[in-house]
């Protein structure tokens, strides 16, 4: 029987499991960390009984992605819960601009640019499923979508700043902006807009919900799914090479799927990768990183505008202007001293994550790769900026900084969560600039994490493509 061998066992790592399983191939996927789950996992850090995701939180993507569909996961117990709003950006005014499934209610935040807001992403929005099935695939591919897929890339290689402009008011142009900054990047070039428009057509086609009980229940679903297809997990093992899967299995694997970071797969795959991918694999750049804080309060965040206190996720970072300024210092390494944040409430959807009175609040600040300093100030100045009263009612907190987020996922290289910098070329090419970026130039051998298309995100896409092309070549 063919046999495969997965390294990593986030949600990409996962889906390439299942992929493989579903094609009849013997899978084992070896897991470095003694939970699986990769940047699914779901804790307990600051009060007993509350709930915090570790890292993914909200997943828009999630939802929509093609694969995770196809597997029908509510079977095995994984259920999606919205909350009324989806996504609030709170401004020093007052006001703030809501994206959400609810045309009505985003039009009423967005006052005068309504219309205009309406215009750029109606077409995305209502043919969002012919839209992700051509931007969760590798750019270089024959569209099945040609029209749709064109009018979307027309706007997505725009610089996020030029987007911005096409509102007059504060609250559309930081709505915009907020949401492109989930990119980690700079805003002021090519391609800065794509994460942006990707994103905010997903709130209003399907929402940013979260997983019930948390974010790990994605992975339970998938574990459920790929044990039902035969396949088994190995926790507590660090793969560092080929030869010790040949060592572990008992004979070379016919195919090795490696949920890693590009450097990580090089060490892995050693002297068989070829010079040429070799090089190739060492100009991959990562990008600005995350500094988290769990924080558990005793009751609700005392938002200024009441929408934001119905909100699921929320962006703080004031008017676009701001944001753009905050993410160029982030990205040149400097920390800004009003960072980007962005802050969860997701038991407003899922009452399971609170224990009584105390809920559970998620939050992270984009801060410079690598950072050493504590940024936990900073966020928690930026809630209290549009929440007076904050601070009165937290009773713990839990941070993790850059090296933490490393030490927690070896794939977040420098507390880049994002696996790699979202920069014009690495948003068109990732890894590397060629037609099969999950090969790594070893027969049988590729990459699947969020390190290749379509990047960063809990929707296995990144392990289906890899699956298949190992399936394409056996």
């Amino acid at each position: 029987m063919t046999n495969a061998v997965v390294v990593g066992s986030g949600p990409n790592g996962l889906a390439a499991g299942i992929r493989l399983a579903q094609a009849g191939v013997d899978v084992t996927v070896f897991e470095a960390h003694d939970r699986p789950g990769g940047g699914t996992r779901t804790s307990e850090p600051t009060v007993p009984g509350v709930l915090h995701d570790d890292c993914a939180a909200f997943h828009p993507t999630g939802v929509a992605s093609p694969f995770f569909r196809s597997l029908n996961l509510e079977r095995h117990g994984l259920r999606w819960r919205w909350p009324e709003f989806d996504l609030a950006h709170p401004l020093d005014n007052g006001h703030a601009g809501l994206a959400t499934r609810d045309r009505a209610e985003t039009a009423r935040s967005l006052g005068v640019d309504a219309r205009s807001w309406d215009r750029l992403f109606s077409g995305a929005t209502t043919h969002f499923d012919e839209l992700i099935g051509e931007v969760f695939r590798p750019l270089a591919h024959l569209p099945r979508h040609p029209v749709t897929l064109g009018r979307f890339g027309l706007h997505a290689v725009q610089p996020a700043t030029w987007t911005a402009c096409r509102f007059t008011d504060d609250p559309a142009r930081a709505l915009f902006t907020g949401v492109a900054a989930h990119a980690f990047g700079r805003l002021d070039t090519p391609l800065s807009s794509s994460v942006g428009l990707m994103l905010t057509a997903a709130a209003h086609a399907v929402g940013w919900p979260v997983a019930e009980g948390g974010s790990e229940r994605i992975t339970d679903a998938l574990l459920a799914e790929l044990a039902a297809l035969g396949g088994k997990v190995i926790t507590g093992i660090r793969v560092t090479s080929l030869d010790q899967l040949r060592d572990l299995t008992g004979r070379r694997p016919d195919a090795v799927v490696l949920d890693t970071s590009p450097h990580a797969a090089a060490r892995i795959v050693g002297d068989e990768m070829p010079d040429r991918v070799r090089r190739a694999v060492g100009r991959y750049r990562y990008g600005p990183a995350a500094f988290k804080v769990d924080i558990a309060i005793d009751g609700h965040i005392p938002w200024t505008n009441g929408d934001c206190a119905r909100a699921g996720t929320l962006h703080l970072g004031g008017t676009a202007r701001e944001i753009v300024a905050a993410e160029r210092d982030t990205v040149r390494g400097r920390m800004s001293k009003r960072p980007f944040v962005l802050v969860g409430q997701q038991y407003i959807a899922d009452s399971s994550r609170s224990n009584g009175s105390i809920n559970p609040i998620y939050a992270y600040a984009h801060v410079p790769h690598g950072y050493a300093g504590d940024a936990t100030e900073a966020i928690i100045g930026q809630i209290e900026r549009f929440a007076p009263g904050f601070r009165e009612r937290i009773i713990a907190t839990s941070t993790r900084g850059p090296a933490a987020l490393e030490k927690y996922n070896a794939n977040y290289v420098g507390g880049d969560i994002s696996a790699g910098a979202n920069t014009a070329r690495q948003i068109a090419f990732r890894p590397r600039m060629t037609t099969n970026p999950y090969a790594l130039g070893v027969r049988g051998v590729v990459l699947c994490s969020s390190a290749t298309p379509p990047g960063a995100g809990v929707h296995g896409m990144g392990g289906f493509h890899a699956a298949q092309a190992v399936l394409a070549r056996m």
